[in-house]
């Protein structure tokens, strides 16, 4: 039983022995001249402007939250979608009920504003 698993963990190793090999490799044969222009922070060919560590809004953060959250209960759907039928009334009540929660749920979050950009 566990043999199926010996080429799944060959190949694990294998890509860990290139990415070590690569990285190693190129950190002793690649020139190594830094310069004071080198080692600088890129920002697209032009001088940086301000501190490299800027603060962004929590907004992006929630919003980025609330889409992997929205994303994962609708994700949750795609199964009952395959088995509706088999699983008859208490499974179209247990879902209605997930449902409202995520309709629910979002109109909450409509509400309190975390959807309104300024």
């Amino acid at each position: 039983m566990l043999g199926s698993y010996l080429p799944i963990l060959v190949m694990f190793l294998v890509g860990i022995f290139v990415a070590v090999f690569v990285i190693t490799v190129s950190r002793y044969l690649g020139p190594q001249n830094p310069t004071r222009r080198k080692l600088m922070p890129y920002e697209s060919g032009m001088e940086p402007i301000g501190p490299a560590q800027r603060r962004f809004p929590v907004k992006f953060n929630l919003v980025a939250m609330l889409f992997i959250l929205f994303d994962i209960e609708i994700m949750f759907l795609f199964p009952y979608a395959l088995v509706y039928k088999q699983l008859g009334g208490a499974g179209l009540i247990a879902m209605g009920v997930f449902f409202l929660m995520l309709v629910l749920g979002m109109i909450y979050e409509w509400k309190r504003g975390a959807l309104q950009w300024e």
